[in-house]
């Protein structure tokens, strides 16, 4: 039996939901502490009650937008095998998507904020990378015979087609960008 959560727990998981899409929309840099607050309906005052620092609410914001957006991938892919396509068709199909060409604040977090996760501190540059990691291995699982190392050409071709593609803007050439390289892409790795 699920016990539903404390209103604490609740109250809590509604800060970190907010600090993930914010995380996404406006990068490291901007998410503030007092913004999470108001956009969850809190008082600045209650967030020391919660996290012991902005960090450790991002470390946590950073998780949750890998968690989600590995959920919604599988829900993605399960739909492409119900459709007849190969997991590796449908995470390609669904990442260089026009949907989310657009949808910066729901997307993956690596293609949001990854060319700043170099330069954050150790307490979030592990949980930044552990979100690239689990983005390869999602990749590999869905390429036929797939090796580690094709599995993370795949992911810096997908990353950084959607980041150049966002960069265009969603237009003709953003557009474009992503359909050549899902169409590249799927010639050299899907199997009919």
């Amino acid at each position: 039996m699920h016990t539903p959560p404390s209103r604490r727990e609740a109250t809590h998981e509604r800060i970190v939901d907010v600090a993930a899409r914010a995380l996404r929309r406006n990068g490291y840099a901007g998410v503030g502490v007092a913004d999470v607050m108001k956009q969850a309906g809190l008082t600045h005052g209650g967030f020391y009650a919660h996290f012991a620092s902005r960090e450790a609410l991002l470390a946590e914001a950073i998780e949750r937008a890998g968690r989600d957006s590995a959920a919604n991938m599988q829900r993605r892919v399960e739909t492409g095998l119900a459709r007849g396509h190969s997991a590796f068709r449908s995470v390609v199909e669904s990442y260089l998507s026009e949907a989310h060409l657009r949808g910066v604040e729901a997307g993956c977090l690596v293609a949001a904020v990854g060319s700043e996760m170099p330069r954050q501190s150790p307490e979030l540059l592990a949980p930044s990378a552990e979100r690239v990691r689990a983005l390869i291995a999602l990749v590999q699982r869905s390429l036929p015979q797939g090796t580690p190392e094709q599995a993370m050409a795949v992911v810096a071709t997908l990353v950084g087609s959607l980041q150049l593609a966002r960069t265009l803007g969603v237009n003709a050439q953003g557009k474009a960008m992503l359909k050549a390289a899902r169409e590249a892409l799927l010639a050299q790795h899907d199997t009919p």
